[in-house]
């Protein structure tokens, strides 16, 4: 029977030509949710996809690996052509499911679909239902309207600031609705503002139930989000205070709060750092379907929370003030007292510097992967600077939604820089081309960016493209001016650790241990550190190796008493 014309949910569609009847049952579970639709073959998808009304999402390809009328991962390239957004899964019967694996598992790596799931044989198979519920949420995270804001930030236009406001709350896993004042919801919020600040001034933002107020910056959003105080409230000294949210952060304070140590993180901003502004992380260890920034962070979070570490978001640490007993942080909420320090504060994406570009930021021109910005990229053509994986990240998410991407690189490839499965992908997704030797000189539009100009390094030619978004992954920035000058750093300002300090603080002909910095109790971790990998599963590894460091000079205050 068909639905009714007003079904607005998504769609699931099972192309089952053999097997029907073995997963009608296992997936009848989704059906009060999404619109699930049975084909039995590629051709009869697409005649399905093409008679869709427009604006009807299709969440989730779920086939079988033998189609009658074509390869199932060329069914898969042309149904993505007309939905690019869509997850898709690979679902084989028990009697197929090793012989057609070899064939297939090639197609799995370079981005073709998803997932390549063994059939349900009977009722409750929760390893597939897990992989399914997996790829629906990360599709309706990314791509889904939410049903429900808890955020709702009034604006009557997508300036940087609100656009930053968005991403943040991205980040931290809670869907942010921008509203135009003069709609009704809109006009509503903001009779409701009660800070006294003046009616007709935006940002207003209204997170968790709470009463509209005007927002002046992102860190003001962070200190409220979760009723942050007005002062720090951290009496006496902790054992632990890390500076950072990123992944090393993160590790540091699930691996020291769970030993034991009272461990305090403090974060200017979203929790995960740049990695959580990542669309789909492919290989971090133990997620072999990827897992978003943003869903790493938040787990690694609640990680940390339930064995007692404590979060202060929106508290930039202005000064480090080292001792041999300790140490002070300072912040403009006040202080907080540490024995032991874990410096994570990352890097920031390097400024492109093309004055005409910067004035456009938060308006087309986004500094990082701005995931929340990618669906408004629809229907235009978008551009990406940078080779690196974050960059590669942003392009195969962008390719989603804008009718082209374009990856420009100074180098004359990305073999060297990006990891090798971002590189098969980026071959393989539709309407993404690599621009090798490009550098982007010039900008412009009105009221938002129009064209860019790109200069061939090579030729010095300079062309123009028109623009619908410019996505900037430019290198790293280490964040550590707040740090006094007993902490070394190299020359482009990274932490010195180990046996990169100079010889004066060697003891004996000995290197202090590798994470540690110049001044006892005081370690970095992840990007900040000099020579570190540049990578998450590397960082998480640096921030938990330094919980035992920090248990040495624990023991070796207690020596000291």
């Amino acid at each position: 029977m068909a639905e009714p014309a007003s079904d607005t949910r998504p769609l699931v569609v099972v192309c089952a030509p053999d097997h029907a009847e073995d997963l009608e049952l296992p997936l009848h579970r989704y059906a009060r949710e999404y619109d699930v639709r049975w084909t039995s073959s590629s051709a009869a998808t697409l005649e399905l996809l093409r008679g869709l009304e427009p604006g009807r999402d299709v969440a989730l390809f779920v086939a079988e690996p033998d189609l009658p009328d074509d390869h199932v991962l060329r069914a898969f390239h042309q149904w993505r052509v007309l939905v690019p957004t869509a997850r898709r899964v690979v679902t084989a019967h028990v009697s197929r499911f090793r012989d057609r694996a070899d064939d297939l598992r090639g197609g799995l790596g370079a981005g073709k679909y998803d997932a390549y799931l063994l059939m349900p044989r009977g009722v409750r198979d929760e390893e597939f239902h897990g992989v399914l519920t997996e790829l629906l949420s990360d599709w309706g995270s990314s791509v889904a309207v939410p049903q429900v804001a808890p955020v709702q930030v009034v604006s009557p236009t997508l300036d940087a600031l609100t656009v930053a406001i968005r991403d943040f709350f991205y980040q931290m896993g809670m869907p942010a609705q921008v509203v135009d004042p003069t709609s009704p919801e809109g006009a509503d919020l903001e009779s409701q503002r009660s800070d006294g600040s003046t009616a007709g001034s935006f940002p207003l933002v209204a997170a968790m139930g709470r009463a509209p107020v005007l927002t002046r910056s992102v860190q003001e959003v962070a200190a409220a989000v979760y009723g942050a105080p007005d002062q720090l409230d951290v009496d006496g000294e902790v054992d632990l205070a890390v500076v950072g949210s990123g992944p090393a952060g993160l590790a540091a304070a699930v691996y020291g709060s769970s030993e034991g140590l009272s461990t305090v993180v403090l974060e200017t901003g979203a929790i995960g750092g740049q990695a959580g502004t990542s669309s789909m992380i492919r290989n971090y260890l133990g997620f072999p379907r990827g897992v978003s920034g943003m869903r790493l962070a938040q787990r690694a979070r609640g990680q940390a929370l339930r064995f007692g570490t404590r979060f202060f978001t929106g508290w930039p640490v202005q000064e480090l003030h080292t001792g041999a007993a300790g140490h002070r942080l300072l912040t403009d909420g006040g202080e907080v007292r540490a024995r032991n320090v874990v410096i994570a504060t990352g890097v920031a994406y390097r400024r492109l510097g093309v004055a005409p570009l910067e004035d456009l930021v938060g308006l087309g021109v986004h500094y990082g992967a701005a995931v929340s910005a990618a669906q408004e990229t629809a229907g235009t053509d978008v551009f990406v600077v940078g080779g690196g994986n974050s960059a590669g990240q942003a392009a195969l998410h962008l390719a989603r939604f804008a009718r082209s991407v374009t990856l420009l690189v100074r180098r004359d490839g990305i073999a060297e820089t990006m990891s090798d499965y971002l590189v098969r992908e980026l071959r393989w997704a539709p309407g993404v081309e690599v621009r090798p030797c490009a550098q982007v000189v010039d900008g412009g539009g009105e009221d938002r960016l129009g064209w860019i100009a790109v200069r061939d390094l090579r030729t010095g030619e300079v062309t123009r493209h028109p623009a619908g978004g410019l996505f900037l992954l430019l290198g790293a920035d280490p964040q550590c001016a707040w740090l006094p000058d007993e902490v070394c750093r190299d020359d482009r300002g990274f932490v010195l650790t180990g046996r990169d300090l100079p010889r004066d603080y060697w003891h004996d002909g000995v290197p202090p241990a590798d994470l540690a910095t110049a001044v006892p109790g005081v370690f970095a971790a992840g990007d900040i550190r000099a020579g570190s990998m540049k990578r998450v599963a590397a960082a998480s590894g640096e921030g938990a190796s330094t919980v035992p460091l920090v248990h040495a000079h624990l023991a070796d205050l207690a020596r000291d008493v």
